[in-house]
């Protein structure tokens, strides 16, 4: 059994995997004020709560978009489990030929998304994660790395929008039924949910344009079931993307008996 971490902006997404197939998933509050030992106890809770022991977890891996929260979460890890954890980041071989101006400034959670992408469908391709940032990676036909774009994302927006006015207020991110809102609500709604919807079909195609071809589109994240279906392009729809790569990453990089 390995322990895979996925730590973004708003949450941390726990996996466990036994044998390459994710049997237990959890999700917790991403919460700079913890210590190492408040996220230790979250850890064992979270296992006790689906029957694993610590002894049991042969190995973990850790990928971070939050700097501040790494060594607590190593530090964590390491005591709940007595082992280090294998952090992504300078260093893991990825597999990837990776063309960004500099490597190494490569975002761990877009490294993760395109290793479990390029297992999984045939390039080129765009890689989608719609979390607190909205991202799109771009994968060329030869499988290489080569960029993306980074958008605000939904919830962003719509915190933005009542946040910074007068008379908008904070709304639930459902669907809206038309495009033309007849009250606030719904023309909220309309512009937040269709908005994100026509932000992807609009960068798609032009980056498809740059790209030179048509592409395989993927999508993750929380909030793209939701946005998805407004869009008009056909994007494929992967909840454990990240989870998939991190498993990838670990078995790539693993220590020899471990």
């Amino acid at each position: 059994m390995i322990l895979a971490i996925d730590i973004g902006n708003s949450n941390i997404v726990l996996g466990c995997i036994d044998q390459k197939t994710i049997v237990n998933e959890a999700r917790i509050a991403t919460d700079l004020i913890k210590t190492s030992d408040q996220y230790a106890v979250e850890l064992k809770n979270i296992l006790d709560l689906f029957g694993i022991a610590p002894s049991t977890i042969e190995g973990s891996i850790i990928s971070s978009v939050v700097p501040p929260l790494l060594n607590s979460f190593k530090s964590a890890v390491l005591k709940l489990t007595g082992k280090s954890p294998l952090v992504v980041g300078p260093g893991i071989k990825t597999g990837l030929n990776i063309l960004l101006d500099n490597p190494a400034l490569a975002g761990g959670d877009l490294i993760v998304g395109a290793v479990a992408a390029l297992a999984e469908y045939k390039p080129p391709m765009l890689i989608i994660d719609m979390g607190t940032a909205t991202t799109i990676t771009a994968i060329d036909a030869k499988g290489n790395y080569l960029g993306g774009c980074i958008c605000p994302g939904v919830k962003i927006s719509a915190e933005a929008l009542s946040g910074r006015t007068a008379q908008l207020p904070a709304i639930s991110l459902e669907a809206p039924k038309k495009a033309i809102g007849r009250n606030t609500i719904d023309s909220m709604r309309a512009g937040l949910m269709m908005g994100s919807a026509a932000m992807l079909d609009g960068m798609i195609e032009r980056m498809e344009e740059e790209l030179g071809q048509s592409a395989t589109v993927i999508a993750t994240g929380g909030i793209a079931r939701f946005v998805l279906p407004m869009c008009r392009r056909k994007i494929h729809y992967d909840r454990d993307l990240l989870l998939k790569g991190l498993t990838l990453l670990y078995e790539n990089n693993k220590k020899p008996g471990r």
